[in-house]
């Protein structure tokens, strides 16, 4: 691996001085003519449940015994990072104020356990004491990083981790999909679910179905790998939806279900015998009606996957296939990159569901790394400031390593 300089503003939080046992928004960052004092970092600070990120500066808590200090360089946006923040979320939340961002590939600084100047990937356990990823460096457990392959691009690498892993290990380790099957993505031109249909193609699925909302977007698929697709209608009804499911995929082997609700239930319909079917999220409602006649007629696998309760040992494996299909040029994902300062525009288009990876660049699209190819440079082309509707202003493109 390539040892390279951590990029500039990366700074160690320093010993001169007390830090706090958390780190203290500063409620003056973002005034003009203030900037981070020696001790501080600039990041994304979210002040209480509901609210909405802005920019301020921390203090972090120094470095210990079995953490490393990351200079983040490429920090994904995820839904999972809305949900935590929403204060609504099943597993975590947050009362007082905190800085987001739940995955990153950055640069060390330094570590007991992995070299300084290595390039790594890793992920946050944003808590009040804690800052995640959406600031210009951040401490993580030793454990929770993985050395990033040589070669590959910072910011496609960091925008397939999340996104992939929810994909890849619900569809090849609990959906244990084999040659031939049929696979059905509800919610498939979300990140995960273009990822999902790539990743079922490329493991030897014999038909490929996509399933959402959004039309234009579905067209798209088909250049992704899937075989057909099934646009959601507003007001159909389960039957009507099954009838249709089962017109485009037939009998279906293994669900990923990125929706829940209604369109899970007509899933349910078309399943094969012993079926496998994999919920990873719930947009389309809270619940849904499983017959029990169904599910034990059909003896179907019902079950759910949360990356958040993943440990990093076990989402090894789905990480070196996803970065080794980007360095093979087999994956194509699409990505907007924004700075740190524009987070806030990027946040509200995340919750519109966009059909892209928003990747947050806390150290500035300038200070990417010179010696890391940039494959992804249709995605890192010339920027524009965000105004009006995120979606529409920010640069975009799809990266294929």
């Amino acid at each position: 691996m390539q040892s390279t300089q951590p990029p500039d503003g990366a700074r160690h939080p320093g010993a001169a001085g007390g830090h706090p046992d958390r780190p203290e928004p500063n409620a003056a960052a973002g005034a003009a003519g203030s900037g981070p004092t020696a001790d501080e970092i600039a990041a994304a600070i979210v002040d209480a449940p509901g609210a909405e990120p802005r920019l301020g500066t921390v203090v972090p808590r120094p470095r210990t015994p079995g953490t490393t200090l990351v200079a983040v360089v490429a920090a994904p946006l995820n839904p999972l990072d809305l949900a935590i923040a929403s204060g609504t979320f099943h597993s975590v939340r947050h009362e007082g104020p905190y800085v987001p961002g739940s995955e990153c590939v950055g640069v060390v600084i330094e570590s007991d356990r992995h070299p300084a100047g290595s390039w790594v990937y890793g992920e946050c356990d944003a808590a009040p004491d804690n800052p995640g990823s959406f600031a210009d460096r951040t401490l993580l457990p030793d454990e929770n990083l993985l050395p990033l392959p040589e070669g590959i691009d910072p910011v496609a690498a960091a925008a397939v981790g999340n996104a992939g892993v929810a994909a890849y290990l619900p569809l090849l380790e609990q959906g244990r999909l084999g040659a031939g099957e049929t696979v059905l993505v509800l919610g498939a031109t979300g990140a995960v679910g273009q990822l999902a249909v790539q990743v079922a193609r490329l493991h030897g699925a014999g038909r490929v179905v996509g399933v959402a909302r959004d039309g234009a977007a579905l067209t798209r698929l088909a250049g992704l790998g899937a075989d057909a697709v099934v646009e959601l209608r507003a007001e159909e009804g389960v039957d009507d939806l099954a009838a249709r499911i089962l017109a485009a995929a037939g009998p279906v082997d293994v669900v990923l279900d990125g929706v829940y609700g209604a369109p899970l239930e007509a899933a349910l319909r078309v399943c094969a015998p012993r079926a496998r079917v994999v919920n990873i999220g719930n947009p389309a409602g809270a619940t849904a009606q499983v017959p029990a006649g169904l599910l034990r007629g059909k003896q179907l696998t019902l079950s759910g996957f949360a990356g958040l309760h993943t440990p990093m040992r076990d989402k090894r494996v789905a990480l070196s296939w996803l970065w080794s299909a980007l360095g093979r040029g087999e994956l194509r994902t699409r990505i907007r990159t924004v700075d740190l300062a524009e987070l806030p525009a990027a946040w509200r288009a995340q919750a519109a569901s966009p059909h892209h990876k928003w990747v947050v660049l806390p150290q500035g699209e300038h200070r990417l790394p010179h010696g890391r190819p940039q494959s992804a440079s249709s995605a890192l082309d010339a920027r524009r400031p965000l105004s009006g509707t995120a979606a529409d202003d920010a640069r975009t493109g799809e990266a294929r390593a």
